[in-house]
């Protein structure tokens, strides 16, 4: 897959069409893949920390998530790139995904958030297999899964296995449990689950396309969010900038 380079994380050169074809591939080839979205936040934790950059580099795909980061592939000459957020993807797989037969398997969040999205899911379309799902306690890091949890899930055959734990959470978890699964893809979603649950706000499309996401989710969960965007965003960039003057 083609891919531009956006702070030493390998990003692929993807729009929303091109991210479905060749996660399309991935569950027909049967191969053992993870995709990591990546939006500014992931750049940044990436940058900091080379074992996490190792991971997100070496996923099957890494999607440009943020607006920010799309528009650097565009600027260094790929015009197909656009913005591929997770959320969306999720949209797009579980819709188009149904030609294919694709079966879904969900993994994070909490009961209840797992029952409001798989019941929005198929309400909105009709024919989505979900396989399966799993609510697990929560951890405050990645840990293998058990043998039994394992079981569970590849008993349930699914084609796509949708892990909603948080970054950098997610994406540490699915490199450690990559080969003890027979799913073919696995896709870290981030807050896709609470969104299309319905339990949390999405930022209005004018919003998004203004790459002011950010600013609605640091409106909506201050506390929690203000490290991530008001300090990330600044590092971004500083970073960005020292790169370029560098190169001049």
């Amino acid at each position: 897959m083609i891919t531009y380079d956006v702070l030493d994380v390998h990003v692929s050169a993807v729009n929303l069409d091109i991210a479905f074809a060749a996660l399309r591939d991935m569950v027909a080839a049967r191969r053992k893949a993870y995709v990591c979205v990546a939006p500014v936040s992931t750049i940044v934790d990436a940058r900091r920390d080379l074992a996490y950059r190792a991971i997100v580099n070496g996923a099957e795909m890494v999607t440009p998530d943020g607006v920010p980061v799309a528009r650097i592939g565009q600027a260094a000459g790929h015009k197909d790139v656009q913005r591929t957020y997770g959320p969306d993807l999720m949209l797009k797989v579980c819709d188009e995904g149904r030609l294919y037969g694709f079966r879904h398997f969900f993994y994070g969040a909490t009961v209840d958030i797992c029952d409001k999205l798989e019941r929005n899911l198929k309400e909105r379309f009709p024919g989505l297999i979900i396989a399966g799902r799993i609510a697990p306690p929560y951890i405050k890091k990645a840990e293998e899964l058990s043998p039994d949890t394992v079981q569970a899930i590849n008993s349930a055959r699914p084609d796509i296995l949708w892990v909603g734990l948080g970054s950098p959470k997610q994406d540490y978890w699915m490199s450690l449990n990559r080969k003890l699964l027979d799913v073919p893809v696995m896709i870290g979603i981030g807050a896709a689950f609470d969104f299309h649950a319905g339990v949390k706000p999405q930022a209005p499309r004018w919003m998004q396309a203004c790459a002011l996401e950010w600013l609605f989710r640091l409106c909506c969960e201050p506390r929690r969010l203000w490290r991530r965007y008001l300090l990330g965003n600044a590092l971004f960039m500083y970073w960005l900038m020292k790169e370029a003057l560098f190169k001049k």
